[in-house]
């Protein structure tokens, strides 16, 4: 079975489209994915589901430069997902983790 990133569509906290080519997505390890600037002022590269860091979300390439693989060929998830925790919860866990460099948590 081949995996691939789900390229989820959007930012799980303030729901703004972030379509494949998007060079402002992140991703933690898990793949939660929000916008560069939930990340940075929201949540304080924090992930309010796991606890971990996050990374810009690699590109997918848009042409098939080998077989099978490409955006077209491997497209990205159409499921919108958004935040499991109230705001409250969020920055309380922002807060508690975001002073401990995330390969520390």
């Amino acid at each position: 079975m081949i995996m691939a990133l789900e390229l989820r569509p959007n930012c799980e906290f303030c729901d703004c489209d972030l379509r494949p080519e998007a060079t402002n997505a992140r991703i933690c390890t898990y793949e939660c994915t929000f916008c560069a600037s939930c990340v940075e002022i929201e949540l304080h590269n924090v992930c309010p589901n796991c606890g971990g860091g996050f990374t810009p979300r690699p590109i997918r390439p848009a042409t098939e430069w080998r077989p099978g693989l490409s955006v077209v060929k491997r497209p990205p998830s159409a499921n919108r997902r958004f935040l499991k925790y109230d705001i409250t919860d969020m920055r309380n866990q922002s807060a508690r983790l975001r002073l401990i460099p995330p390969e520390q948590r």
